[in-house]
C-alpha cells in the first residue's frame, strides 16, 4: 500500500519491493500452516505426552496429556538403575560385583549386547550397558541377580515408584519390553528423574556418559541431547512400536535445572527437537538465580512461619568434637530507625538440599557436617518434609549462621557435590546464592 509514493521513475524499485513483499508474505503463511499442521498431528498422536518441570520449585511449566498412561518402554530402565543404586548403597553390591547370564536373559530381544548364557558382567559394566545401549539382556540379568526373579523384581519397581510418589506407574519387568500392563505417565517420569538425581548424587553422573567400551565394541548413548543441547547431563530413552519415541531429559542453565519428559515421539529425531524446543521456551521463562553479596534493607513485616514438618535432628557426636565457640551480644542501639532494618550477619543459612528419601537427608548432612567440621560440628542439621509441587522431599538446612561462616563451608563441601544453596532470610524475603561447581 506503500508503493505508491514511491518515485514513478523507479518502477525497478517497485517491482523489486513488490516481489520482496510477495515472497514474505507467503513464508510467513507457511510458517503458521506448518505450526498448526505440527501441532494438530502433536494433539492428534495418542501416544503423545509431554511435562516439563522446574525441579528447586517443583513449579510445572509446560503439560500436555501428562497423566495419561502409557507406555514407558526402556524408561523402566531408569527405575532399574534407582534399584541398582539401593544396592550399592547399602552394601548389598559393589561396582565389581559380578552377574551371571541366565537363559531368559540371553533370549531377550534387541537392544542387547548379545551376551551368552554362562557369561559374566560387572555392576558397573551392567550400569553402563543400560544407560548407553539400554541392554534388555542385561536388565533382565540384573533383576535375576537382586530378585529371585525378573516378576519379583517388576513387583519391587513397582513398590519404589508408589513410594516415590509415582501413583499411575506399574511396571512388569526390568527392560521395558512390551507388556501391556506395564504403564506410566509423563509426570511419574518426571518425578523419577528427580528422584534418582536427588537421592544417589555418586551414580548419577553415569547418565553422562556419551559411550560405552565392552569387548573391544563401542557403544553410543542413545540420548544425543547430551551433545546437542547446552547443559543436558541425562538421563534415558526408551522405544517400543507401542510408545513411539520417549525421552526424559534433565538439563541446567544459569542455575535453573528443568526436567523434560515427552512420550510418543514419531522419531527419535522429531522427538529430540521437540524435547529441545519445549526447555527452551521453558528456560525463557524462568529466571536464573541471582546472586548478590551485598546487605539488603527491607521493610520490618510481620514474619510469616513456614508450613514445614520437622524431624530429629543429626547428632553432632558423628563428627569430633570441636572447641565451643564464642558468642558476642550486641544490643542495638535506642537510635535506630525502625522502620527498617539490615541484616548483616544473622539468619545466614547453607542448604544442603532436598531428597525423596529421609535416609539420604540424613547422610547428606552428615557428609556436609564432616566436611566442614570446624563450622558445622556444632549447629544441628534442619531436616524437614516439604512439598515441590506435589512432590515431597526432605530438606536439609544448615541454620543460624554468619555470613562469613556460611559462605565458608559452601566452597569446601560443593567439591564433592554439585549444588548447595547459601541464603539469607530477611522474614517473608529470602535472597538465595547458588554456587555451581563442576
Amino acid at each position: 500500500m506503500y508503493i505508491k509514493f514511491l518515485p514513478k521513475y523507479n518502477l525497478a524499485l517497485k517491482k523489486y519491493i513488490i516481489r520482496f513483499i510477495n515472497i514474505w508474505c507467503f513464508c510467513f503463511s507457511l510458517a503458521i500452516t506448518i505450526n498448526a499442521i505440527t501441532s494438530s498431528n502433536v494433539q492428534a498422536n495418542p501416544k503423545y505426552a509431554s511435562f516439563v518441570m522446574e525441579e528447586i520449585s517443583g513449579r510445572v511449566l509446560f503439560s500436555r496429556n501428562a497423566d495419561k498412561q502409557l507406555y514407558p518402554a526402556s524408561l523402566a530402565k531408569i527405575m532399574t538403575l534407582y534399584i541398582i543404586f539401593e544396592e550399592l548403597q547399602s552394601k548389598n553390591l559393589t561396582l565389581k560385583s559380578q552377574i551371571v547370564i541366565s537363559d531368559l536373559a540371553a533370549s531377550r530381544s534387541p537392544s542387547k549386547l548379545y551376551l551368552e548364557p554362562g557369561e559374566t558382567i560387572s555392576i558397573e559394566e551392567a550400569i553402563l550397558s543400560l544407560v548407553t545401549k539400554s541392554a534388555n539382556d542385561v536388565a533382565t540379568a540384573v533383576a535375576e541377580k537382586i530378585s529371585t526373579s525378573e516378576r519379583e523384581f517388576a513387583k519391587r519397581m513397582t513398590r519404589k515408584a508408589k513410594a516415590l510418589g509415582m501413583s499411575r506407574t506399574t511396571f512388569k519387568n526390568a527392560s521395558g519390553l512390551p507388556n501391556r500392563h506395564q504403564k506410566s505417565t509423563a509426570r511419574d517420569m518426571a518425578k523419577l528423574g528427580i528422584a534418582i538425581r536427588k537421592d544417589f548424587p555418586e551414580y548419577y553422573h553415569y547418565f553422562s556418559n556419551e559411550f560405552f567400551l565392552y569387548k573391544g565394541q563401542k557403544y553410543k548413548n542413545h540420548n544425543r541431547l547430551l551433545t546437542a543441547f547446552k547443559g543436558t547431563d541425562g538421563i534415558k530413552t526408551g522405544y517400543i512400536g507401542a510408545s513411539g519415541f520417549n525421552l526424559v531429559a534433565s538439563t541446567e542453565r544459569d542455575g535453573v535445572r528443568l526436567i523434560g519428559v515427552v512420550f510418543g515421539g514419531k522419531t527419535s529425531k522429531s522427538r529430540d527437537l521437540h524435547m529441545i524446543k519445549l526447555l527452551t521456551n521453558q528456560f525463557d521463562r524462568v529466571k536464573p538465580f541471582q546472586f548478590e553479596s551485598t546487605p539488603i534493607t527491607v521493610p520490618l513485616p510481620r514474619p510469616e512461619n513456614e508450613h514445614i514438618t520437622p524431624t530429629t535432628d543429626i547428632l553432632a557426636s558423628s563428627v569430633p568434637p570441636i572447641s565451643k565457640p564464642k558468642i558476642i551480644i550486641r544490643s542495638v542501639s535506642s537510635q535506630s530507625n525502625y522502620s527498617s532494618v539490615t541484616l548483616e550477619n544473622a539468619n545466614w543459612s547453607i542448604q544442603v538440599g532436598s531428597f525423596s528419601r529421609k535416609i539420604s537427608a540424613h547422610k547428606a548432612a552428615i557428609k556436609a557436617r564432616r566436611s566442614a567440621a570446624s563450622i558445622l560440628a556444632m549447629i544441628p542439621a534442619d531436616v524437614s518434609l516439604i512439598m515441590r509441587g506435589d512432590l515431597p522431599l526432605w530438606r536439609v538446612r544448615f541454620e543460624g549462621l554468619d555470613e562469613t561462616s556460611a559462605r565458608a563451608p559452601v566452597l569446601n563441601y560443593t567439591k564433592q557435590v554439585m549444588h548447595v544453596l547459601l541464603y539469607q532470610k530477611l522474614f517473608l524475603r529470602q535472597v538465595y546464592y547458588k554456587y555451581n561447581y563442576t
